[in-house]
């Protein structure tokens, strides 16, 4: 009596379709069976199993791709407790602003810093000052944060609170952290390009170099600095959208220079652009483009001091016909309150008043000033600061 075997079935070759689409990758498996062996030419990692029924069946080869798992609730968990920790340092004046900071993200620890005239004490980081008046830093328990990230929301709204908190920043970075970041909301600045006379705006063109050099070069070692621009538009656009009348917003710019910085983020907006004219001594606001006539008119611009370019601004958009007008600028800085020369309308007399006036609450002092007095309302930069602190 004789057996014999059956011919070994033709293996799918690498031009099948249906091994192409659900196996792409390929290893080499061989398979024995009896006195035939089968060697199967695969194009990934994945398992093959093979069955066969009888000597004179044919093999079965089925592809069985490892099973992916579906993200759990465990597992959402373990990312939010995996997230980036901070703890963040803050001057005085900037408390409101990194509580609010905190509120936003469980991952940020708030370090409170107590500062005083000549005599600073911070905790954990203390200050006390030598007899030359120059501050010296002490940090309590600079153990508790190595190997954490570290951050330091800072205001540089005086020269001499510039000094006392560049003593922190220049220390944070040398107690073996992780990373550090400087938040700055607010950095004002003197521009070479807005000198007239030799000599005008040195001190504060010094200044700023200077603080450039320091953090940029001293404390963030060059190349390894990664700056991170947020803007307070988006802040802004949640809020037109908000407004009942928010399909007859128009943007208003009040010279070319804010609309180079703007109008890519206010783009879906119908555009007004104002331009200062000198007519002999006096430099007078006119439209150069735009259509104002029964629209709701916000100036948009990125900071304001006396306010006395918006209020130009105001008065030739109330004579154009504009219904209603508003402003916003991400810095109110307002030296002497000059926010008091802004009234509030209540309707129908834009020339005088405005309907809402916002800022971003990156100069604290002017916050604490304006709060509750309309036509001011607060735009936090909370949110954004909390993000970027996740980055």
């Amino acid at each position: 009596m004789s057996t014999t075997t059956s011919p070994s079935p033709p293996l799918p070759s690498h031009s099948s379709n249906k091994l192409r689409n659900s196996s792409p990758i390929f290893h080499s498996r061989s398979f024995k069976r009896k006195d035939f062996s089968i060697r199967c030419e695969s194009e990934n990692s994945q398992r093959w199993t093979v069955g066969c029924v009888s000597g004179t069946d044919p093999i079965h080869i089925i592809l069985k791709p490892p099973s992916i798992p579906m993200a759990s609730s465990a597992a959402l968990a373990s990312a939010v407790k995996n997230s980036k920790r901070v703890c963040l340092f803050y001057c005085n004046e900037m408390k409101d602003l990194a509580e609010r900071i905190a509120s936003q993200n469980d991952s940020i620890e708030l370090r409170s810093i107590t500062w005083r005239t000549f005599d600073v004490y911070l905790i954990p980081t203390k200050f006390r000052t030598f007899e030359d008046g120059f501050p010296n830093l002490f940090i309590s328990n600079a153990h508790g944060i190595r190997g954490q990230h570290v951050a330091f929301l800072a205001s540089f709204s005086s020269p001499g609170v510039i000094f006392e908190q560049l003593s922190v920043i220049y220390a944070l970075p040398k107690l073996f952290v992780s990373s550090f970041t400087l938040v700055l909301p607010f950095f004002p600045t003197g521009t070479s390009e807005r000198m007239e006379d030799e000599g005008v705006h040195q001190i504060r063109v010094f200044t700023k170099n200077l603080i450039f050099f320091f953090v940029l070069e001293r404390f963030y070692f060059g190349d390894n600095i990664l700056p991170c621009f947020e803007s307070g538009i988006p802040l802004l656009l949640k809020r037109l959208q908000q407004l009942p009348d928010s399909d007859n917003i128009s943007i208003a710019f009040p010279d070319d220079g804010a609309w180079k910085r703007f109008h890519k983020q206010l783009q879906h907006f119908p555009m007004i652009v104002c331009a200062k004219v000198r007519e002999g001594d006096q430099r007078i606001v006119r439209i150069k483009e735009g259509d104002v006539n029964g629209h709701h008119v916000v100036i948009v611009d990125d900071l304001v001091q006396s306010g006395g370019t918006l209020t130009e601004c105001q008065k030739v958009l109330a004579k154009h016909g504009a219904q209603k007008i508003s402003a916003y600028v991400t810095h109110g800085i307002f030296p002497n309150r000059s926010w008091q020369r802004f009234n509030h309308d209540e309707g129908g007399s834009p020339e005088n008043g405005m309907s809402y006036f916002w800022i971003t609450d990156s100069c604290p002092r002017t916050v604490k000033e304006v709060k509750d007095k309309k036509p001011f309302e607060v735009l936090s930069l909370a949110a954004p600061i909390a993000a970027a602190l996740q980055i």
